[in-house]
């Protein structure tokens, strides 16, 4: 039989370390070596049990002073280690409950009722295109899960205390043995909480939260666009046993305006001319998102000519300035012509020199040439 190897060489201590490094020592081996992050490594497992085995020893007083003695000798009567230890029982989840709880002051919170965060919420807000645009303050109603005033959001009865989970002995898992190792699972019957209500809240049915409509004011940044969200903390839903309540999502929904559209900050729009206008030029009221204004329509302008009007978009939602407008003419050639008017452009065209229609003309003559 091999010759056992020290316990303060297996942890990397020295004989007068303290708990504390002990503590430390074996977390990180633990870590390393469990079985559940080197699956099917024996010599993993071997290494991960003889580290277990130091720590069983050395971390318990009356333990240690008894190796510090007489070394393994103190334990050969019980079958090769110290009796009434599972050496390679823990899981991964408790090497973290525990050790980290230890070295932390914190605890996952087995066979305690932990309190747990509520779910965030959504809601969509929909928004004028000018309320986008300049900001607006809306009112909203919320349904949602709120904290059981009657049960004070413990769902028990009167707000009594739980009583301990009867299947678990308050731990929050059953634990089950195969082969080597120790399982450990959730308790189905208290959810791992470790404890359970006996007479449960009337008014919530022990879920310590109830079903609510809140109204709140939601203040719109001016230059939001489709698609934005808000954020408004602690307003979602209420957090199970007294825990803190989720956050509520305002997803913005911009509906489309007659005249304008958006680009980032600047706003189109397009304005439409009659063909006269675009040849002689003239002066013509454009909307604008502050009322209409007034710009000039140069003689000869043409189809898609832009006008600019700085400082006429929307405001950018960080504060950095204003966007433009832009005019897109559009000029609208008539589908109808009276006598008068044909006969006004055919002495319009003669006196260009060209007759009305030498694009459409030259085209077909063309086409002719080619396929007959």
């Amino acid at each position: 039989m091999p010759q056992k190897r020290d316990y303060y060489e297996i942890l990397g201590v020295s004989r007068d370390a303290s708990d504390e490094e002990i503590k430390k020592a074996y977390r990180k081996l633990a870590l390393k070596h469990h079985p559940d992050r080197n699956p099917g490594d024996k010599k993993a497992e071997d290494a991960f049990k003889e580290a277990s085995e130091a720590y069983q020893v050395l971390c318990d007083e009356t333990r240690r002073s008894q190796y510090d003695r007489f070394g393994h000798a103190a334990f050969e009567q019980m079958g090769g280690g110290p009796a009434g230890f599972d050496f390679g029982g823990q899981t991964f989840e408790d090497l973290f409950g525990d050790l980290f709880g230890d070295f932390f002051g914190t605890s996952r919170g087995r066979g305690r009722t932990r309190a747990r965060r509520g779910d965030d919420l959504r809601l969509d807000l929909e928004l004028t295109f000018e309320e986008a645009a300049f900001g607006a303050e809306k009112v909203v109603r919320v349904p949602r899960l709120t904290p059981c005033e009657a049960c004070s959001g413990r769902g028990t009865k009167d707000g009594a205390a739980r009583v301990q989970c009867q299947a678990c002995r308050g731990s929050g898992q059953i634990r089950f043995q195969q082969g080597f190792f120790s399982i450990a699972k959730t308790c189905g019957t208290c959810g791992g909480q470790g404890t359970v209500i006996k007479d449960p809240c009337r008014t919530c049915k022990g879920q310590g939260a109830v079903q609510k409509v809140r109204q709140l004011n939601v203040r719109v940044p001016a230059g939001v666009d489709t698609d934005s969200h808000l954020k408004l903390r602690g307003e979602g839903a209420a957090g199970a046993n007294n825990g803190n309540s989720g956050d509520l999502y305002v997803v913005i929904h911009v509906k489309p305006h007659p005249f304008f559209r958006r680009e980032g900050v600047d706003v189109i729009c397009e304005v439409p001319i009659s063909f006269t206008q675009a040849a002689l030029g003239a002066e013509i009221d454009v909307p604008t998102l502050e009322g209409k204004t007034g710009i000039s329509v140069p003689a000869g302008t043409q189809p898609g000519h832009t006008v600019r009007l700085r400082g006429k978009g929307i405001p950018d939602v960080r504060g950095y300035g204003r966007g433009d407008q832009l005019i897109e003419v559009a000029v609208e050639i008539p589908k109808k012509l009276s006598e008068r008017q044909r006969e006004l452009l055919e002495e319009f065209a003669r006196e260009e020199g060209e007759e009305v229609a030498p694009v459409s003309k030259g085209f077909f003559e063309k086409m002719k040439e080619m396929f007959g």
